[in-house]
């Protein structure tokens, strides 16, 4: 009987001991920069006006509603000076021409990786960041009033530049934090038909007519603009923002753009990432 109680105290000692030890390690590392991520989900609703000649040569106006996850976090690239971040949105939108005999159907996805380098912040309240990111985006727009060629499909890449700006707001109540960040894409590769080229002839009868085009500035003048306010509350931080997005773009005698305005609502998580 004394040996049973000796290894049922073992049994319930030992893992408590093992566990202590454990934690204590992790105590070390647990405020470690390179392991504190900041994740964000954010829920718009806004207006739009889409343009796209391959289609229609008429301008429609309607609304959009968006989504938009956000991941930030240190890197170990420049003894931690470099920070990474990832962004992917979504948006579907409804509009209808001036008359209101006809509607377009729009959706786009598009996923973003950036690098940014981080400057010394002044007095750690305003802090600076610049760096390239990597853009992809796939959607379609649909045009329920014509019969041939009643869609158009988006599919591009750029490279482009990103620039933010922080200011701490400290605030005994409520700490607030103002960002605003621009993505102006400079370089990429946009798939695009010929004027009146339909799809069928391009995937069915692979009549091929550069019909992947080089973009830059001069034939793709875009940008992402967007100001966020993150107000710190005792258990949880709400975020707010605004988002101007506006893509346009001219190839293969196809003009087109999509300029969006939404006010953004959600919520920030900040997480530590343990090894496993």
């Amino acid at each position: 009987m004394y040996k049973r109680l000796i290894a049922y105290f073992f049994a319930i000692l030992l893992p408590s001991i093992v566990a202590g030890q454990e934690l204590a390690i992790d105590k070390k590392e647990f405020h470690s920069p390179y392991r504190y991520i900041t994740r964000s989900t954010m829920y718009g609703m806004g207006c739009m006006q889409v343009l796209d000649t391959y289609l229609s040569p008429i301008e429609y106006s309607g609304v959009q509603i968006n989504l938009l996850r956000e991941s930030s976090r240190r890197t170990r690239i420049l003894q931690g000076k470099v920070s990474m971040q990832t962004i992917f949105q979504g948006n579907i939108g409804l509009a209808e021409n001036p008359s209101a005999t006809g509607n377009e159907l729009t959706g786009l996805l598009n996923w973003n990786y950036a690098l940014h380098y981080n400057f010394n912040p002044i007095n750690n309240k305003l802090h600076f960041a610049l760096g390239p990111m990597a853009q992809i985006h796939g959607g379609f727009i649909y045009n329920t009033r014509n019969s041939n060629n009643p869609a158009q499909a988006k599919c591009y890449i750029n490279l482009a530049a990103s620039g933010m700006i922080a200011y701490q707001i400290p605030w005994k109540i409520i700490p607030i934090k103002l960002r605003y960040q621009l993505d102006v894409p400079l370089l990429g590769a946009m798939f695009s038909p010929q004027y009146q080229q339909s799809y069928y002839d391009i995937f069915s009868l692979g009549h091929y007519d550069g019909n992947i085009v080089f973009t830059s500035l001069h034939n793709q003048p875009s940008m992402r603009s967007w100001f966020t306010s993150d107000f710190a509350f005792r258990t949880f931080t709400l975020r707010l923002g605004y988002m101007a997005d506006l893509h346009q773009s001219k190839v293969n005698n196809i003009k087109c753009h999509t300029y969006s305005h939404a006010f953004m609502i959600g919520f920030v998580k900040n997480l530590y990432r343990f090894k496993p």
